[in-house]
């Protein structure tokens, strides 16, 4: 008889020869096949604690699924579609990573395509008849009326990234803009600021309004009155936000602090006022949204709002992926508005008044 390696009673290891398997992967993380399989095909019902372990472990394994095995049983690879055309390098950036990662996951393809302005309508009926299972629109197509009404009819389920209000064909991802933008308002008022400026964002995107009600409120519950020429038009770009912030300080009494509606807007802010010989936060208290590379790449580093970018457009491409799977299978597609935590980061852009 062939002498054994193992003790009695001991539980079998994972094989040491070969390219590692499901059944690798889940004897690792200690969770059934059909949870990592769970994880692998971006299932949201997986709680994430036990995703992390077994995300965890796949990365341990260096685990690959076996393509071939999918197709063979007659699981084709979902094509999702992403439609973009928003001007922050910064914000396109950490969007792709988050939803490049759950695609990469599911092994899901993602056609990206850039829409041009005025063509909107036109390229999204191009890529929803190009043979793709979903649509993925980040802001501001997200709040696109030609994007949408080329969705009607089209049967395919799509999810709004950063929008705010309801579309009863789609599901959306977003962060409670308006409450955000009141505590950063009344974190500036209660540094000692009086003369609160506020450059709003693009208006054709629903962040832009809920920012500045956000602001009005702030400003109405900390006492102060919202004087119209303290409100600057931005569109989200960093030139936009240097000719608001100009606006602004040349005002016959300019602010003492500037919310920008984005980090763009707010880095181009704090360039104005050097420009200008005042110095941040010493003159010109400064504060952003997002919290996006470029708040940490300029100084004074900002004051901003954490809006988690990354995290959102995963769980986006996870709940679109869910429900291209259910069209696939004849079923309802589920419609669900996730709203995730923001938070405030204070770093050196702002202090109180003179």
């Amino acid at each position: 008889m062939a002498a054994s390696d193992s003790k009695a009673g001991k539980a079998p290891t994972r094989r040491q020869t070969g390219a590692p398997t499901l059944s690798d992967v889940a004897h690792e993380a200690g969770v059934s096949p059909m949870t990592v399989s769970r994880v692998i095909n971006a299932d949201g019902k997986v709680r994430p604690g036990t995703r992390q372990r077994v995300e965890r472990a796949i990365a341990t394994l260096n685990y690959r699924p076996n393509i071939s095995a999918q197709i063979l049983a007659g699981v084709s690879q979902l094509r999702i579609g992403l439609l973009y055309s928003n001007p922050s390098a910064a914000y396109l950036n950490e969007f792709l990573v988050g939803c490049l990662g759950a695609a990469s996951q599911a092994q899901a393809q993602l056609l990206v395509e850039i829409c041009e302005p005025g063509q909107e309508g036109a390229t999204a009926a191009r890529v929803l008849s190009g043979g793709i299972d979903g649509l993925l629109l980040p802001p501001p197509l997200c709040d696109s009326e030609d994007v949408l009404a080329a969705l009607v009819g089209s049967g395919l389920p799509a999810v709004r990234v950063g929008t705010w209000y309801a579309e009863p064909a789609t599901g959306a991802v977003s962060i409670d803009g308006y409450a955000a933008a009141r505590t950063m308002t009344a974190h500036i008022a209660a540094l000692g600021h009086r003369r609160i400026g506020f450059i709003r964002g693009n208006p054709d995107q629903t962040a832009s309004e809920r920012r500045f009600l956000g602001y009005r409120d702030g400003m109405r519950e900390a006492g102060l009155a919202v004087d119209p020429d303290l409100v600057a038009p931005g569109l989200f770009t960093y030139r936009s936000g240097l000719e608001a912030a100009e606006h602004l300080l040349a005002r016959p009494e300019p602010p003492t602090a500037i919310f920008a509606s984005n980090d763009d807007m707010a880095a181009a802010t704090v360039a104005v006022a050097l420009r200008r010989g005042l110095a941040v936060p010493d003159d010109l208290t400064v504060c952003g949204f997002d919290d996006t590379a470029i708040a940490t790449t300029i100084w004074p580093e900002l004051t901003t709002i954490r809006q988690p970018i990354r995290e959102m457009s995963h769980a986006a491409m996870v709940l679109l992926l869910k429900a291209a799977r259910a069209c696939r299978l004849g079923q309802e597609p589920e419609r669900t508005h996730i709203v995730l935590d923001h938070a405030l980061i204070r770093r050196a852009s702002d202090g109180p008044p003179r």
